[in-house]
């Protein structure tokens, strides 16, 4: 390549920074040359798969200067100064706007004045099509936009009265929404609003990160945003199943040698390459490190298959027999097709089309994959498997709502077990800075640590986490050691987590009251006044009135913020049993969503009145009750 390059600023560079955290998910401090493809388009450089292709013995030969087979982050820095030089950029641009694959969509960010080039994966869409379509066929909310045309721009305009959004999210993580807060007829630009809100919100909930998305965009059905909360919320339900709590089978994966708590700590991603390797060695095929350059040839593929299918041994299920002439197939395009064929006899074909098979496309490769898991695990439980049973209890619900919350955030890494993947503190540092403590990051050990001494240097961050807790955001850490939060010790992790999102919710608070420091005596005065000029008879003496059980101040406090919201015939007042308290818990936590609160807490915080969680629902609501007033 010519040395022409063309400097980057410093605003450059951060973006470059951030683009490269997104794609280096584990937090390695590499990506490889199959994640290139992600990282360009999270780069503004969007580029087909065949260029990435073209280019990619290029790169190494040139960036890749410890010749690792990975790039880092100062390499693609030096490749991204080479094809931002002008002759380059101009026949990628060229590329992108010519060939098949890459859809791109000119508009003007909200973010930046001078406009910004979004584009989105088409294989993409056509894929979420087809699985939304099998998803909802039944369901009669969505007979107005149910099939969908995988062909056309239909995708985009269907999710803008919200009420797929809702069913999607619902069908990803089970009764999230209430139904009954859903509106689904004579809809008005008000309450198709409303629907949105409620969407976000509960997405948000399940852990999906929605803070550069707001409802008007997905009343425009803007390409890029509809494609990747889809796809957030399409890996939620995918990976539900896919951890040891919900599936013990997956016992069966663990390496000689290897503890429960090293499996437990690995994310779905990782379990799922586990899952598709113990095939494959059953089958006595070499084992695949991606879902992407790996899988092209679709070998693989037909082992998994041949191994997972039902043999028929059971007498609750009949045999479905792999044919794998298709095997020997020499082109991999036909190979695939074949591949395809055998999967689809499993009820499995979702997801890839026989071109993303061959192409390596490493997202829906990765969803074809947990499908078929989803589907047929074909696992068992070791005969001799004897573990402590606490192990395999899985999180709490409480450790649940804290790890959603963060990711909801978009914290990097993505937190998929709460302790040991804040055993390094990155995390903590972002969330300091998201309640506006200062963090100073020359202070901070950053990834890839030395193989010695580096839990030492995680160590040294989480002593840093404590003290910024301590002495900046004037928590209360006492008896808190940086080692308690890199052990993962439950209790001192929590209540250093707690803290942080306590001061989240009431930040908001703080600025609708200009500057009033909040407390919970604050927002208890404000519900009571609230309750009180709106006529209602409820009121609350404190976050752990029994009260707060029925959920009865929390639907009459967003009917006084909120006339219309709550339809009355939904609530039950007297006689509560215990499935009453529940339904009116679910009611009000969708509800309070679909009014534009982001409530994390579960129905079970109300109806069990857990003081913390209560106290968040309240502190949304108030901030709403102000934004209103302003």
């Amino acid at each position: 390549m010519e040395n022409n390059t063309v400097t980057i600023s410093r605003e450059e560079l951060e973006e470059l920074q951030e683009a490269f955290n997104k794609i280096d998910v584990d937090n390695s401090g590499y990506v490889s040359d199959y994640e290139l493809q992600d990282l360009f388009k999270e780069a503004s450089l969007p580029l087909p798969g065949y260029k990435v292709r073209e280019i990619v013995e290029k790169i190494l030969t040139f960036a890749d200067n410890n010749k690792d087979g990975k790039i880092n982050f100062e390499e693609f820095v030096s490749v991204m100064q080479e094809l931002k030089s002008k002759e380059i950029s101009k026949s990628f641009r060229k590329s992108i706007n010519k060939k098949e694959g890459i859809t791109a969509i000119g508009g003007t960010s909200a973010i930046s004045s001078e406009g910004t080039q979004h584009s989105y994966s088409e294989e993409e869409k056509v894929a979420f099509v087809h699985w939304i379509n099998k998803a909802l066929e039944e369901d009669p909310d969505c007979k107005h936009i149910i099939p969908m045309d995988a062909n056309d721009a239909s995708l985009f305009r269907s999710l803008a009265d919200g009420i797929l959004l809702c069913k999607m999210i619902n069908l990803s993580e089970p009764d999230t929404i209430d139904e009954r807060a859903i509106n689904k007829k004579k809809l008005t630009p008000f309450t198709i609003s409303e629907n949105l809100n409620l969407a976000l919100n509960s997405a948000s909930a399940i852990g999906c990160t929605v803070v550069n998305i707001g409802a008007q965009d997905l009343k425009e059905g803007k390409p890029h945003l509809v494609l990747g909360l889809l796809w957030q919320i399409i890996k939620v339900g995918l990976f539900a199943d896919i951890e040891l709590s919900r599936n013990e089978a997956l016992i069966a994966l663990l390496n000689e040698g290897e503890e429960l708590e090293q499996l437990m700590k690995l994310s779905p991603e990782e379990l799922l390459l586990r899952w598709v390797n113990y095939h494959l060695a059953n089958a006595g095929w070499q084992k695949i490190n991606n879902f992407s350059q790996d899988i092209k040839d679709s070998r693989a593929y037909f082992h998994l298959l041949n191994q997972i299918a039902p043999k028929g041994d059971k007498g609750d299920e009949r045999a479905i027999p792999i044919d794998m002439t298709g095997f020997g197939e020499r082109n991999d395009l036909k190979r695939a097709e074949y591949m395809l064929r055998e999967a689809d006899k499993l009820g499995c074909k979702q997801f890839v089309t026989s071109a993303d098979v061959v192409s390596g496309n490493p997202k829906l490769n990765l969803a074809f994959v947990a499908n078929l898991f989803n589907t047929y695990p074909s696992l068992h439980k070791p005969d001799n498997a004897d573990f402590d049973s606490h192990l395999l209890e899985g999180e709490s619900k409480e450790e649940r709502t804290f790890r959603n919350w963060m990711n909801s955030l978009g914290v990097s890494p993505y937190i998929n077990h709460l302790y040991s993947d804040l055993a390094d503190a990155l995390v903590y540092f972002q969330l300091y800075e998201m309640i506006r403590v200062p963090v100073q990051w020359s202070h901070v050990n950053k990834p890839p640590y030395p193989a010695l001494g580096g839990n030492m240097k995680k160590i040294e961050n989480c002593n840093y986490a404590v003290e910024l807790g301590k002495e900046k955001a004037k928590f209360s850490l006492v008896g808190i050691a940086g080692q308690d939060l890199n052990e993962g010790n439950t209790t001192l992790t929590l209540a250093l987590v707690w803290q942080l999102m306590r001061r989240y919710t009431l930040n908001v608070l703080s600025d609708l009251g200009e500057g009033e420091k909040v407390n919970d005596e604050i927002i208890i005065k404000w519900v009571n006044q609230t309750l009180a000029s709106a006529n209602k008879k409820t009121s609350i003496s404190s976050f752990k009135d029994s009260k707060i059980s029925t959920s009865l101040p929390v639907l009459d406090l967003i009917d006084a913020i909120a006339p219309n919201a709550v339809r009355q015939e939904m609530i039950k007042r007297e006689d509560l049993s215990s499935q009453d308290k529940m339904n009116n818990a679910k009611y009000a936590i969708s509800v309070a969503r679909k009014i534009g609160a982001r409530i994390y807490a579960l129905p079970d915080d109300l109806v069990e009145v857990k003081p913390k969680m209560v106290m968040t629902v309240f502190a949304c609501l108030m901030g709403k009750g102000l934004n209103r007033l302003k």
